[in-house]
């Protein structure tokens, strides 16, 4: 099949979407012909592994006068599609969203007469918002049938999803919570439309299992320095088990605007001896952390924000259950859906105590952290392994 694949601005930096990476080479493996558009391309490449996408991108930016052009010859061409489709948009929520909208409307015309003219047989775009207003407007203007992956944020946007559930031939969700979440928010059609696909990952290739070569009391989180992410909560519990005499180190690999929050924290827990902030860390950095046997245990503590801002299906747990790492963190969002059924502990969101109780348990007991890392792996290879997520998404692609 011929696939466009839309994104918001991949293979470039500002967007953190290096998670679709694996889902778009698995593609291309099987033979499909794939091409990728980010909706907003701007910045640096986000990550080594993204090199490889770079013959495949066209990456106009959202306004230009090649952008213009084509969308004023492709109005041109069929005034009573184009219209149309500047129709749906004006049933936006709020005048923030039109105006959002009414943005991308140049380029999704553009993106309509380059799906024709290189015989696109589908659009499938990434975020249900902005993004997914760009592929439902170049759907209406070319007749291409079109798709969504919704993850969590964007469904709380709720920009044009009744209208999006309506045109497009499926939405994909990457979790039943964010299904449920699209559900709360009033998305209307979707017992036809819904469809609960994860985001898969390539599964690792390694001879000894790193859980026998780690010290235990290495403890990583892997996650920007968000709210949602809980990093306060961890720190604190780092200071409880200092006070209970147990031997550990936490590593922390991610950027944001709580850094600077974090680090005082830290300094006034007295733990900084026991904390490093590694920054931004490259991904085959953080996969070779795993692989070479250095985490014991991978922590992240989410939690739930209220009106749908919480994980999905965390992506940085996969990979570490996919090395065979015990994994630890909260019963938040889809997190419940990944580590059900001893493939990793959970606590309370927003509990230090629970935190520290079950990083010592963690420690202090080598068959419970054999036990995590094998029904973690099992796990992952049952629903994961991108080979299998990949062909889940094109059994209603190719339906239509």
């Amino acid at each position: 099949m011929k696939l466009i694949y839309i994104v918001a601005t991949l293979p470039y930096s500002a967007g953190n979407e290096d998670f679709f990476i694996p889902e778009i080479k698995e593609l291309i493996r099987q033979k499909h012909e794939v091409l990728l558009v980010p909706r907003s391309p701007k910045g640096m490449l986000i990550c080594e592994d993204a090199k490889d996408l770079l013959d495949l991108t066209i990456g106009k930016p959202l306004f230009s006068y090649t952008i213009i052009r084509e969308a004023f010859y492709e109005i041109s061409r069929s005034p009573g599609s184009g219209l149309r489709s500047l129709g749906l948009l004006f049933r936006s929520r709020s005048l923030g969203t039109l105006i959002k909208n009414l943005a991308i409307f140049p380029k999704g015309l553009w993106l309509a007469r380059l799906a024709r003219n290189w015989g696109a047989d589908h659009i499938h775009a990434q975020w249900a918002a902005a993004t997914a207003s760009m592929a439902l407007i170049a759907s209406e203007a070319s007749g291409i049938p079109w798709s969504i992956t919704a993850h969590r944020g964007d469904i709380v946007q709720n920009n044009l999803l009744n209208v999006k559930a309506q045109k497009a031939s499926f939405l994909r969700f990457i979790s039943k919570s964010s299904l449920q979440l699209a559900r709360y928010v009033g998305v209307r059609g979707l017992e036809k439309k819904a469809r609960v696909i994860h985001m898969g990952i390539s599964l690792p290739f390694f001879q000894v299992d790193p859980v026998k070569l780690s010290t235990a009391s290495t403890i990583l989180c892997p996650g920007n320095l968000i709210p949602v992410k809980g990093h306060k909560y961890l720190l604190e519990s780092m200071a409880i088990l200092r006070e209970r005499n147990v031997e550990c180190f936490l590593q922390i690999a991610g950027q944001g605007k709580l850094l600077q929050t974090l680090l005082r924290h830290a300094a006034d827990l007295a733990i900084t001896d026991r904390v490093t902030f590694l920054g931004q860390v490259p991904h085959s950095d953080l996969l070779k952390l795993y692989s070479d046997g250095k985490v014991g245990m991978v922590v992240l503590p989410s939690l739930d924000l209220g009106k749908g801002l919480h994980e999905g299906i965390p992506v940085s747990l996969i990979e570490a259950m996919s090395y065979g790492i015990p994994v630890l963190s909260t019963t938040t969002g889809g997190i419940p859906e990944l580590l059900y059924g001893d493939a990793g502990l959970m606590v309370p969101p927003q509990d230090s105590v629970a935190l520290a109780n079950a990083i010592e348990q963690l420690i202090r007991d080598p068959v419970l952290r054999m036990r995590l890392s094998q029904a973690g792996k099992r796990r992952i290879m049952e629903e994961f392994a991108i080979e299998s997520v990949v062909n889940d998404l094109l059994k209603p692609i190719k339906a239509n």
